[in-house]
């Protein structure tokens, strides 16, 4: 992509300009500031869109940067960093074999705010995963949708209130280029409706390394009302938003093939893009002439899926009766009753109608959830799917979420990072952030200061044009250029404002945090900024509550509320802030990671044990509010007290606790352990290491064999299927006995297995776990020498006498060497 598409000619010297403003892998703070910002800094300000300034930035202020020597050398250094990156041997090639390409569907991308197609965690770790996966050389390709609203922007009225605009997304402006055909000319895919065909458009987006391609249906050859598929991010309707979650499964698919791309691997970033599930099973169904079962046998193999949410509230739910009209088609295409079809997605959660997650659970051979608490909630929460088994062994691991480093870090921090550890370690495994442990006391709080100043500085700017939008009175504006200090403890809370997140604890006892701001002698202050989902009456109230609370008079220069919470403003942030204050219910935060991007910067975490805090947190590293037993409601009043006893008796003391050098050294030592510790395990690094070696090679690996001489591994997969479904009624346990053998108990059992063979299933001995550990399960030997009757067969396993005898159940599952018991087949017998 080259700016040659816009028909600017740059000067010479600044052509590196088209690459950058093009790439998004190359959005961070630091290439910003040295660069855009120089250009243009109020086109900076206002747009950070590069993309956009080149489109509109005067010839004369273009030919005045060409004369700037220290501007094109600068830009020539990240041209030089960026080629040689692109052009280097990547961590991925050099390490791993096994894997030709991922396709990463997700509904949203966060990958800077010149492509505005995200609406906050999800698309930010969508985005974040894009950039990694380029850093590393991992073959990745994203399919999204490209949106002509997607999500809303911001204002905060004067009474402290919401307000929501919708500004178009021009594709003229946006780094995105059509595709085109075969042919040359524009493609489009096209998905068949119930009395129409759907045409989406196709669009590329390049992030470093890794293409990311965007379907929208804003294509004159559309009805209106279809034109408007993709007009905002999550539609509102069940009827659009079932057809835009098709338009990104399905039609993703369809693209892909367009393209010419195989992947072996569908990774479905929530539910919302299951549907590529039944696309991808019929694509191999026309190409080798199986079954639709033993096609969707074969293709499951190769898809993850990666759920993202804590209750099952936050399903996407199916109405039945749209499924069947849309889905009627589809059903009589690969000959399968429509029943059938509604069964694949249904409640994962229990109860009636369906849900694209029970789709995306049923039709992936792995599923993950995004911190080590969720894996837990989410065994829970799914254990429905898997009636009698026991929920421990729900087939749900977790990969905890991770952060794009470069993405996120200040460019005082990237300086620090690079002169202690390297100038790429952004692109090497977690061991290359090791080198930061060595840097000095006074370097670290100097990082922070300058951090602390820059958003000092921002914050004025972005408060003085918030203001003068607003009209305000010019004694505001004039007061507005002075909030905050810039070397008092600065406290931040930015997020979502959603009711579970609790937002408003930090008002718990008002007049104790007035009292807490007010101190002369130790200051502290507070920036605030978050959305509400304009659905969200109680979110919204919320803000209006803070927002309110940040104009008292007495609290001026104190308290800020920023509006329109973005990533630009979230970048600035977590640079800057001291303390990163999350309040979340346990367990209802899946991960959060925006407490783990002030960890580059050297910012610290106070939050309730959740999401991600809950495996981070150690003393020493930062501070936790309440404790890990989840408490409900009842728990609000007793983590409001703990946050204030926290920041009165911890936090605030250690922050101006200083020595006869002006160093508060414990402060510093917790910033240190902080970085050295936290920042490497929840890089994006880390993260996509996980996924390729827990996840993507082995669902590559699982798709191939399925796959190969036209699905045969397929078809004797769903035979085997078929045997059990119909001979699992006959099995029953016989008999069983229990005796004492020395220091362990020999459980001897007889079953009973019709018509089914020994090979079809496995018998197990299994024990509930004790605390923290997992389930005891051993697999029982046949024995073979032991009378037994034509379709009976004994059992027999040895296991510890430290536990008495009743803790020990036999069990007999299914069983197949390529099947993943529960996950695919998930009947189960106990010995009663």
């Amino acid at each position: 992509m080259s700016i040659a598409d816009l028909d600017r000619q740059l000067p010479e010297g600044l052509e590196g300009l088209a690459d950058l403003a093009s790439d998004l892998r190359w959005n961070s703070m630091a290439l910003g500031e040295r660069i855009w910002q120089r250009l243009d800094p109020d086109a900076w300000s206002r747009s950070s869109n590069p993309y956009l300034m080149l489109q509109n930035v005067s010839g004369s202020v273009l030919e005045a940067a060409a004369s700037d020597q220290s501007l094109k050398r600068e830009l020539q250094e990240w041209q030089d960093r960026r080629r040689g990156h692109l052009d280097s041997v990547s961590w991925f090639s050099s390490r791993y074999r096994g894997l030709s390409l991922v396709a990463y569907f997700s509904m949203e991308f966060g990958l800077g705010e010149s492509l505005p197609v995200y609406s906050g965690g999800l698309g930010i770790l969508a985005g974040d995963f894009l950039k990694t996966a380029s850093d590393l050389g991992v073959p990745v390709v994203g399919m999204g949708l490209l949106y002509q609203q997607g999500y809303f922007r911001q204002v905060i009225a004067k009474d402290g209130s919401q307000v929501e605009a919708f500004p178009y997304n021009d594709p003229t402006i946006l780094p995105v280029v059509p595709v085109q055909d075969r042919t040359g000319g524009r493609l489009r895919v096209k998905i068949a409706l119930p009395g129409r065909e759907l045409s989406l458009r196709v669009w590329l987006a390049r992030v470093g390394r890794v293409g990311l391609y965007l379907l929208d249906s804003n294509d004159p050859l559309n009805s209106p009302w279809d034109r408007g598929v993709t007009a905002n991010l999550y539609a509102p309707g069940n009827e659009k938003r079932l057809i835009q979650e098709i338009a990104l499964g399905s039609g993703g698919w369809l693209a892909l093939e367009a393209l010419g791309l195989s992947p072996d691997v569908c990774h479905i970033n929530e539910g919302h893009a299951a549907f590529v599930i039944l696309a991808r099973a019929y694509s191999f169904m026309r190409q080798t002439g199986l079954s639709f079962q033993a096609a969707l046998w074969a293709t499951r193999g190769g898809n993850v899926f990666t759920a993202h949410t804590p209750v099952a509230a936050g399903f996407d739910r199916l109405d039945p009766a749209l499924v069947r009209q849309y889905g009627q088609a589809y059903a009589d295409l690969v000959g399968i009753d429509m029943e059938d079809l509604l069964s694949l997605g249904r409640q994962p959660a229990g109860g009636d109608g369906g849900s694209v997650t029970g789709l995306a659970l049923r039709g992936s051979l792995f599923a993950n959830g995004v911190s080590r608490l969720h894996g837990q909630v989410c065994r829970r929460l799914f254990s429905p799917l898997y009636p009698r088994w026991p929920w421990p062994q729900v087939p749900v691991i977790h990969i905890t979420n991770g952060v794009h480093v470069p993405t996120w870090e200040s460019p005082q921090a990237s300086l620090l990072w690079a002169c202690t550890c390297g100038e790429s370690y952004w692109a090497s495994s977690q061991e290359a952030f090791s080198g930061i442990s060595e840097a000095e006391d006074r370097t670290i709080w100097t990082l922070r200061s300058l951090c602390r100043q820059g958003l000092v500085d921002y914050v004025r700017s972005r408060l003085v044009r918030q203001m003068v939008e607003h009209c305000a009175p010019p004694e505001e504006i004039r007061m507005a250029k002075s909030v905050l200090d810039p070397a008092a403890l600065t406290l931040g809370f930015a997020r979502r404002f959603a009711e579970y997140k609790r937002p408003n604890l930090l008002l718990h006892d008002r007049n104790r945090l007035i009292r807490l701001l007010s101190d002369q002698s130790r200051p502290v202050q507070l920036v605030l900024a978050g959305k509400a989902h304009p659905n969200d009456e109680e979110g919204k109230s919320m803000i209006r509550e803070l927002a309110s609370f940040a104009s008292r008079q007495d609290l001026a220069g104190r308290v800020v509320f920023l509006e329109d919470y973005d990533m630009v403003l979230a970048q600035r942030l977590v640079a800057g802030i001291d303390v990163w204050i999350n309040l979340p219910r346990r367990p209802m935060e899946a991960c959060g990671t925006s407490g783990m991007k002030v960890l580059v910067n050297g910012g610290l975490n106070l939050s309730t044990l959740d999401g991600w805090w809950d495996e981070a947190y150690k003393p020493g590293l930062g501070w936790a509010v309440g404790g890990d037993r989840e408490v409900g409601k009842a728990g609000d009043a007793r983590d409001g007290f703990a946050l204030y006893r926290l920041l009165e008796e911890e936090v605030i003391p250690e922050f101006y606790q200083r020595d006869e050098d002006g160093l508060p050294r414990s402060w510093i030592a917790r910033i240190r352990r902080s970085m050295t510790t936290l920042t490497p395990q929840f890089s994006s690094n880390r993260m996509m290491q996980e996924y390729l070696e827990k996840l993507y090679l082995p669902a590559a690996s699982a798709y191939r064999r399925r796959s190969a001489d036209g699905g045969r591994l397929a078809r004797e997969l769903e035979a085997w299927q078929s045997r059990i479904e119909a001979g699992w009624s006959q099995v029953r346990f016989v008999h069983m006995q229990v005796d004492r053998e020395g220091d362990d108990w020999q459980i001897t059992a007889l079953v009973h297995l019709g018509s089914l063979q020994p090979e079809d299933v496995k018998a197990e001995v299994y024990a509930d776990p004790l605390k923290e550990e997992q389930p005891f399960v051993k697999e029982m030997d046949i024995l073979k020498s032991a009378p037994r009757e034509e379709v009976s067969w004994m059992y027999q396993a040895s296991v510890p006498a430290s536990r008495p005898s009743h803790h020990y159940t036999p069990r007999l599952v299914p069983y197949h060497k390529e099947a993943l018991v529960p996950k695919e087949e998930g009947h189960i017998l106990w010995q009663r």
